[in-house]
C-alpha cells in the first residue's frame, strides 16, 4: 500500500507544471492534497478488485474440486458378489422358493393323508423324494455359508479402499460418492445375511415337515395292512391230521 501511494506521488509530482523560462510555477497545496487523496482512493479500489478476483478464483477452484468425481468404483464388484449368492439360491434343488411352485410341491409330497389305493412303492418313492428335499435344503444353506465366508475377504478389501478414498476426498462429490459406495456395501452384506437366514430357515422347516409326512405315510401303510377294520376271527388249524 505504501509503495502504491509513493508511486502515485511520484506520478503527480512529475506531472506538475515544470519550470518555464527559469521561473518556478506556483505550488497549489490544496490541489496537490486532493490529487493525492484521489490517487489513494483509486489505488484502494484497484486493490479491492484484485482481492475480489482472488476470492472468486479460490471459489472456482473449490467448486472444481467439489465437482471432481471419485476415481474408484466398487459397485460392479459388490453387485457381482450379490449375484453369486442369488445364483446359488436359484440353482437350489428341492422345494422351490417360488410361492406357487412350493405350494404345489408341498401339497404333493407332504399331504395330510394318502388315498386308500396308494401303493407301497409310491409311498417309498415319496419318502425318498422328501429325504432329497431335506438334503438339498441343508446343502444350499451350507453353500451359502461357504460363499459368505469367501465374500468376507473381498468385503474387507473393498471397505478398506472405500474408507481410504473417503478420507482422501478433495471435494464434496468425491466424499458423497465414497459414502454411497460404503452404503451399497453395507446393503449387500445385509442382503447376504438375509439370504443366509432364509436358506437356514428353509432347511429347518423341511426337516420339521419330514417326520410329519413320514407319520402320514406310516398311517397309510398301517391302514392298508389292517384292512377295512373288520375284526379278525381266529380259526382252529390242524397239523398232521390232528
Amino acid at each position: 500500500m505504501k509503495r502504491s501511494l509513493l508511486a502515485a506521488l511520484v506520478v503527480l509530482f512529475t506531472s506538475l507544471t515544470p519550470v518555464a523560462h527559469a521561473q518556478w510555477a506556483v505550488f497549489d497545496a490544496p490541489n496537490f492534497s486532493q490529487n493525492i487523496l484521489t490517487a489513494a482512493r483509486e489505488l484502494q479500489q484497484v486493490e479491492n478488485q484484485i482481492t475480489q478476483l482472488q476470492n472468486e478464483a479460490t471459489m472456482l477452484e473449490n467448486e472444481a474440486r467439489n465437482l471432481q468425481g471419485l476415481n474408484f468404483n466398487s459397485l460392479p464388484q459388490i453387485l457381482s458378489l450379490l449375484s453369486t449368492t442369488d445364483l446359488l439360491i436359484q440353482q437350489a434343488q428341492g422345494l422351490a422358493f417360488n410361492v406357487s411352485e412350493m405350494n404345489t410341491t408341498f401339497a404333493r409330497y407332504y399331504p395330510q393323508s394318502y388315498a386308500s389305493g396308494t401303493s407301497l412303492a409310491q409311498l417309498v418313492a415319496d419318502t425318498q423324494t422328501r429325504w432329497g428335499y431335506s438334503r438339498n435344503a441343508v446343502q444350499t444353506a451350507m453353500q451359502l455359508q461357504a460363499q459368505a465366508t469367501q465374500n468376507q475377504a473381498t468385503d474387507e478389501a473393498t471397505l478398506s479402499s472405500l474408507v481410504s478414498q473417503s478420507q482422501s476426498a478433495v471435494g464434496a462429490l468425491q466424499a458423497s460418492e465414497a459414502t454411497n459406495q460404503l452404503l451399497a456395501l453395507i446393503a449387500r452384506e445385509l442382503m447376504q445375511e438375509q439370504q443366509l437366514r432364509l436358506t437356514q430357515d428353509r432347511a429347518t422347516a423341511v426337516a420339521q415337515a419330514h417326520p410329519i409326512a413320514a407319520q402320514t405315510s406310516s398311517l397309510t401303510v398301517r391302514q392298508q395292512f389292517v384292512g377295512s377294520g373288520v375284526q379278525y376271527t381266529p380259526q382252529a388249524v390242524k397239523f398232521y391230521n390232528h
